[in-house]
Parts: structure tokens; sequence; C-alpha cells
């Protein structure tokens, strides 16, 4: 996406919300779904539509983990790691995430197509442990199904750019 066209879509994110401070979540999640991240223009551009600092802005956009400030990878990697989860080895699957790509949670591939994340729970204990990539549960998974699922999503990105 160019510089104009990311403007262009801050812009039409804000402006479907009322100048109303209580809109400023809304609006930042909106941003997070179109950018996979709140960049630092729709920030400040959230902050002078709406007549709030952006300290504010900034406080809640790094309180809430479902938004981030950082461009996040084309495919989102959550492993959770809930009680159940982490008893049945979620945090094998973490290190041979880490092997395979070459990052911790919290980061994003320098190429930008994988970003990892620890989330708490995801709701599927019976199914632990559980991965999700780009919506798409993997559950009862083992250290070595890991490879071919990130794999998948290699190739498939791939297909998509021809």
């Amino acid at each position: 996406m160019t510089e104009k066209d990311q403007t262009s879509k801050v812009k039409e994110i804000i402006e479907a919300y009322p100048a109303d401070q209580r809109f400023a979540l809304a609006a930042m999640q909106d941003m997070q779904h179109a950018f996979n991240y709140i960049p630092e223009e729709g920030l400040a551009a959230l902050a002078e539509y709406l007549g709030c600092p952006q300290a504010q802005l900034y406080s809640m956009a790094t309180f809430y983990k479902a938004l981030s400030l950082t461009p996040k990878g084309d495919h989102i990697v959550k492993i959770c790691n809930g009680t159940a989860c982490h008893l049945r080895g979620s945090m094998n699957l973490a290190t041979e995430l880490k092997r395979d790509l070459g990052i911790e949670p919290g980061e994003t591939t320098e190429d930008g197509k994988f970003s990892v994340e620890l989330v708490n729970c995801l709701g599927s204990c019976a199914l632990a442990p559980v991965m999700v990539v780009d919506g798409t549960y993997h559950n009862k998974l083992r250290v070595e199904q890991i490879p071919g699922i990130i794999e998948h999503y290699a190739a498939e990105e791939v297909t998509q750019d021809d």
C-alpha cells in the first residue's frame, strides 16, 4: 500500500466515526484490522480528529494486547499458553516455531511474513495444545507438525503473489 493510499484509508476509517473520544478504541481497532497495526500517522490523525492528546491514544494502544504500534506479519501465529495447552506442551511448540522462523513470541520475521504471539487462552482446552494461524485452528498439535503448517502458509503466500 502506498503512503497516499494509507493516508486515504486512515482518513476513511477515522471519518466513519463521530468526533467523540468514546469512539477512539473502535477507530484504532479498524486501523489494526486494515493495516495489521496502527500506523503512527493514524494515531496522530485520530488524536487531531478527536481533539485529544496523542499520548492518551498511545496509552490505549499499548494497554490492549489486540492493538499493535508495530507492523505485524502477513500471517499471525498465536500459540495458546493457557493451563491445558501449557500442560500439554505449548512451550515446545513455541520452541519449534523459534527454530523454524527464527523469532521469539512477540516478534515478526524480517521478511514480514510471520508474527508469533503467545496468548493466555484460545478457548479450546479440550483440543490442547492449540495454535491459530490467520484464524484457522490447529489442535492437538505435535512439535513435528509445526514445520509443515508453516510451510503451508509460506507456500500460500507465494501462490498469492503470482
